[in-house]
């Protein structure tokens, strides 16, 4: 049996202003209509696997449930308080697969690559089974297909099956050196996706990181199940160090084996890296959105909602979104960190989030805003309620586009169809929720000295954003 264990941590930012910080690479559709998350677990369609276990943020929750939810494969959702990297992640979805007593086999994915040859790396997913089954932790190196700088590399040792024992792991080189990595034929990338048996892993991480094996089982000690999710305990969990499987096991263990993987792999990793995968035109464009090009050669371009025209450019990265417009050259686009590094800095909203944001029950796009109002088109999912709440310091109207809404608001329940409207003052109690099979779209108009997302008090709430875990975890912790 194989779990799959998906990393869907995260940031992004090298991808900003597509990738943000609470709407990042993994769960955007960069190549092809599937998010990366979702072509990830597409496929390993020719694998006898199980539903998988995803390690996300928190604040990421919602996101992957209904992208996992949308392919059927919701399996557990472990939630990480903070990162601390891949070691500890996967000593937690470990121990939770281990929880029935079987011991299965783990497949351990990051969410953001793209693999073009599915085929191929199901293949040698098979072809690697036997040495994971015989208690090899199996990693699998990218054929290199170029001397990159961007990307850590496995030294090859003697032969192992289909693989190789791994003699080293190295750092990321410098130009002389990965030339020497690419022509010496003996090293390959290092992908960070691994093939063990849970037990397996366990026991050498506490062979050899024991420090971070008794902090994720702490962690463990006072878990939270929360519909979908799995919360661990916080204090425990931030108290462990924070590593890679790399440096933590994998660098250290005996059983280490790689197998060579050469499939058209790519971590997407910035601009440029995009433009080397999928399609292009005759002059080296790649396009996506309402794009006209006129003499424009080995660009990518990247549009939202609006047009893109370009006239003359080569080499370059175009990427538009409703709030931000990046434009850059291919061999700069690695400098986009440090534009986001400048917008956290300067307290900058697009480094975080964009203007139109998703939620549980829906989305809103923040269309206009003065100095007292703010205005919104807000799109509620069928069936789907946002929480009872209140505000303190600012009044709503609603109108809704279309579709039927059921409104609460003090003691009164009533509905508001197409080109109706109604008005919630300021300190009242209100719900809005969709009873309907379509989409109910309205347009908020916010007004008042205050309107930050932080002005509002929850009461109940469909999708657990009341803190319902702390009391129950506290209880066991005291219990222990």
């Amino acid at each position: 049996m194989i779990v799959p264990v998906i990393m869907a941590g995260g940031s992004g930012t090298r991808l900003w202003p597509l990738s943000r910080a609470l709407y990042p690479k993994q769960f955007l559709p960069l190549v092809g209509e599937e998010t990366m998350l979702q072509a990830t677990l597409n496929r390993l369609a020719g694998l006898d696997v199980t539903a998988p276990i995803t390690v996300c943020n928190e604040e990421h929750r919602f996101i992957v449930a209904e992208q996992l939810r949308f392919l059927d494969q919701l399996g557990k959702i472990i939630l990480e308080p903070a990162g601390r990297n891949t070691a500890p992640a996967v000593a937690l979805a470990a121990s939770i697969a281990l929880e029935k007593g079987e011991d299965p086999l783990l497949l351990v994915l990051a969410a953001d690559h793209v693999i073009e040859d599915s085929a191929g790396f199901v293949q040698a997913i098979q072809q690697a089974l036997p040495l994971a089954e015989e208690g090899c932790l199996v990693t699998f190196g990218i054929v290199p297909t170029s001397a990159h700088t961007g990307y850590g590399y496995i030294r090859r040792g003697g032969p192992a099956a289909v693989g190789f024992r791994v003699e080293e792991f190295v750092e990321k080189p410098d130009a002389a050196v990965a030339k020497q990595y690419f022509e010496g034929g003996e090293f390959y990338w290092n992908s960070g996706m691994f093939l063990f048996r849970a037990s397996t892993y366990l026991a050498e991480l506490r062979k050899h990181r024991a420090d971070i094996a008794d902090a994720c089982l702490a962690s463990l000690v006072s878990t939270c199940h929360d519909g979908d999710f799995i919360r661990v305990d916080k204090d425990y969990f931030l108290a462990c160090p924070e590593e890679s499987i790399d440096y933590a096991v994998m660098e250290k263990t005996e059983d280490a084996v790689v197998v060579p993987l050469d499939v058209g792999w790519n971590d997407i990793g910035s601009w440029s890296a995009l433009w080397e995968v999928g399609d292009k035109d005759a002059q080296g464009n790649r396009v996506r959105g309402d794009v006209f090009l006129q003499e424009t050669t080995n660009s990518l371009v990247h549009g939202g909602d609006r047009l893109i025209a370009t006239i003359g450019l080569d080499n370059v990265v175009v990427v538009d979104t409703k709030d931000a417009l990046l434009v850059a050259t291919k061999d700069r686009v690695q400098e986009v960190k440090q534009i986001v590094q400048r917008l956290k800095d300067e307290g900058r909203s697009e480094a975080r989030l964009h203007r139109e944001v998703y939620r549980p029950w829906g989305k809103y796009d923040s269309i206009d805003a003065g100095g007292r109002y703010q205005v919104k088109r807000i799109s509620v999912k069928p069936d789907a309620k946002l929480s009872v709440q209140m505000h303190h310091h600012r009044a709503e109207h609603w109108i809704v586009v279309s579709g039927t809404a059921r409104v609460t608001k003090g003691e009164d329940v009533f509905l508001v169809t197409e080109n109706e409207s109604t008005f919630i003052p300021v300190g009242v109690l209100h719900a809005l929720e969709n009873p309907g099979k379509v989409d109910l779209e309205l347009i908020e108009v916010q007004s008042g000295p205050y309107l930050g997302e932080d002005d509002i008090v929850r009461f109940e709430d469909l999708y657990g954003r009341i803190e319902s875990c702390s009391d129950a975890q506290s209880k066991k912790k005291r219990e222990v």
